[in-house]
């Protein structure tokens, strides 16, 4: 174990680059956004502020944004979709409400105050073409560099998976829902 402490203390000094991250949370699997506000915890712990932005989420009262937005100031949370567009049955709305959950998304990126920023299920935005990919992408790489960003959603983009310092992807091994299991209060929302 002493030749492994070794080797590991040397892999961890050899890490010089400090910089924001980007992170992407992407795959079948559940636990995606769960693990997003994971980081949000965590970077609170640390007395971060940060943002969070829902693009399609809205639809539903969720137990994290009730517990996060005790922190206050510390947090600015915006979910601002209307859900899936199964459900709204009008495109051009999901687009427009995307469109704001975007430009709401730069304006956090532009303040100097948020340290990490959520982009809940973006990738289910850029999956049916709410918003322009390459604009999407040129912001992201000219972001702050010292901001971290984490995007959540199924069926990431390549481009995006290109561009993100991380890529986590979730696979789905089993899923309570498809015993018959319904979603429920403290584990799905």
């Amino acid at each position: 174990m002493a030749k492994r402490k070794a080797v590991q203390d040397a892999e961890v000094a050899s890490k010089q680059i400090e910089k924001g991250v980007l992170l992407v949370h992407t795959g079948p699997g559940k636990g995606k956004s769960t693990a997003a506000f994971g980081l949000v915890l965590r970077a609170l712990g640390h007395g971060w502020r940060v943002g969070v932005v829902q693009f399609i989420k809205g639809a539903w009262k969720t137990g994290e944004r009730d517990a996060l937005e005790r922190f206050g100031d510390q947090i600015s949370w915006h979910t601002m979709g209307e859900g899936f567009t199964w459900e709204t049955q009008d495109k051009a709305r999901d687009i427009a409400a995307a469109t704001r959950a975007w430009a709401k998304a730069k304006e956090l990126m532009d303040d100097p105050s948020i340290r990490l920023l959520i982009l809940d299920e973006l990738n289910i935005a850029l999956r049916y073409d709410y918003l322009p990919l390459d604009d999407l992408l040129e912001t992201l790489r000219k972001r702050r560099p010292n901001l971290h960003v984490v995007v959540t959603g199924r069926n990431a983009k390549p481009e995006l998976i290109a561009l993100a310092d991380g890529v986590t992807e979730m696979g789905a091994v089993k899923h309570h829902f498809a015993a018959g299991i319904k979603a429920q209060e403290g584990i799905e929302f």
